[in-house]
């Protein structure tokens, strides 16, 4: 095999990328994730089931697996998120969550994210020059985006930019961070304090 790598050991590695599809249209297409928001987001697992890639699915719907394979794992999903962070600080690596569902609007009134758009954020991240940029806080996610990345339209990266019903959008964010924290509740009792005040969503009281 022509270019292969003998021994095929690779290093380690300078970035990880959680992929998420997320049919409520609220996530960013970019994030740079804290060690907290890691273990967070590892640890919730979540996407969408889609029809065409689901046996039986119509219309995308959430769905959320532990380490995103919630079967598979014999130890609590708090073991693997741990070592992951370990890891991640060890390694100095990067964590980024990239969303390739919806904007504009959730399922049904937005579009799906371009694929163009999502191969030059790859792009940037594998150039390290998404490392480089500027970044946003967005809030009750608390994600850290990018206010800038080549090759893609600076307003898609802030999702509220591309929904022409504001309102529309904080009450999807409301409902999407509330169905985090219903689901987190299951793993709260071997989590540590701070990976669930800094790690996920922060609805106001």
């Amino acid at each position: 095999m022509p270019k292969v790598k003998i021994p095929a050991i690779g290093g380690h590695p300078k970035n990880i990328i959680f992929l998420t599809c997320d049919a409520w249209g609220v996530l960013p297409p970019v994030s740079k994730l804290s060690k907290e928001q890691t273990m967070y987001h590892f640890i919730t697992g979540y996407t969408a089931k889609v029809a065409g890639t689901e046996v039986g699915v119509k219309d995308p719907e959430e769905t959320f697996s532990a380490c995103f394979g919630q079967a598979f794992l014999p130890l609590h999903p708090y073991v693997y998120a741990d070592l992951l962070a370990k890891k991640m600080e060890e390694h100095s690596v990067n964590v980024w969550l990239i969303n390739t569902g919806w904007t504009g609007g959730r399922y049904g009134v937005g579009k799906r994210m371009s694929l163009v758009g999502t191969r030059a954020i790859i792009d940037a991240i594998h150039d390290g020059s998404l490392e480089q940029a500027d970044f946003k806080t967005l809030p009750v996610f608390n994600l850290r985006v990018p206010t800038h990345v080549k090759g893609v339209p600076d307003e898609i990266l802030n999702p509220k930019n591309t929904w022409s019903d504001k309102a529309a959008y904080e009450e999807s964010v409301k409902k999407l961070a509330q169905k985090f924290i219903n689901n987190f509740k299951k793993f709260e009792d071997k989590v540590p304090k701070n990976v669930l005040e800094m790690g996920g969503p922060n609805l106001p009281s």
